[in-house]
């Protein structure tokens, strides 16, 4: 079984504008993913030529707070029309807004009321994707390093979620390299997730750089996902540990040998 791999071309060829990082993505062999849409001119994007996976399904807004959840709602109406361009049918989404990396609300519990706002949020979404034809993924995030005060962020809360909601256009994000951080037992839960994963993100950990460069064996989680039948996407979101473009070049090299 092969996957499709694809690289966030937000993290790799840091020297390029956005435009290049995503022709040398494309010219590699490899999809491409960004994070935000709304500062980025979508049609010089799409005007590259690349296969585009992913990218950003909100702006504004907590998945599990009745006071902003319908802000999450209109922003991903906004994301689809923006996915459109691009040919994007994945929109990434999180439990709660995050401002350069950090919760825009912090909260260090999660209650009952946001579980419901949750999944109710979630449903709404879940159509908006059903009529548009695209997916959304809610990603797992780790709360000890990169996303503090960010609630329901673990992935075995995030699969809860994704389970009770229980739309075919409502999946998970699967990011690995946060589950390391915060739960460990990857090749377990890649088992666990199965069915309701819609992507996996990679990165190792410490560092948040290219497989080979941490604690994480990618080779065995690689076989793992094949044992259950997984044939999507998986994305790179790590950084490159060398510099520069030959770096970079390097980073990318090191992820399609893990995983082919």
């Amino acid at each position: 079984m092969s996957f499709q791999l694809a690289v966030c071309s937000e993290m790799v060829f840091r020297d390029l504008p956005i435009v290049d990082r995503v022709k040398r993505i494309d010219e590699l062999g490899f999809a491409a993913e960004i994070w935000s849409w709304h500062d980025k001119d979508l049609n010089a994007l799409a005007a590259t030529g690349a296969t585009f996976t992913s990218m950003t399904g909100y702006l504004h807004g907590d998945l599990i707070d009745p006071a902003t959840c319908d802000e999450v709602v209109r922003t991903a109406e906004l994301s689809i029309k923006a996915a459109a361009t691009l040919g994007v049918t994945r929109l990434n989404l999180h439990t709660a807004e995050l401002v350069d990396g950090q919760a825009a609300r912090p909260r260090q519990r999660a209650t009952g009321q946001m579980w419901l706002t949750a999944a109710r949020t979630l449903e709404r979404i879940g159509e908006l994707g059903a009529a548009a034809g695209v997916t959304f993924c809610v990603e797992n995030l780790n709360t000890i390093v990169d996303h503090p005060g960010v609630p329901l962020a673990r992935a075995k809360d995030t699969l809860a979620l994704i389970e009770s909601v229980g739309h075919p256009h409502v999946k998970m994000m699967l990011d690995l390299y946060h589950a390391q951080i915060g739960e460990g037992n990857l090749i377990e839960l890649v088992r666990r997730c199965s069915d309701a994963i819609g992507e996996v993100q990679i990165a190792d950990v410490p560092g948040r750089c290219e497989p080979g460069t941490g604690e994480i064996n990618y080779a065995a989680v690689a076989a793992a996902l094949r044992e259950i039948g997984y044939t999507g996407t998986i994305g790179m979101e790590a950084w490159a540990s060398g510099a520069g473009v030959a770096g970079s070049e390097t980073a990318l090299e090191a992820f399609r040998v893990a995983f082919s």
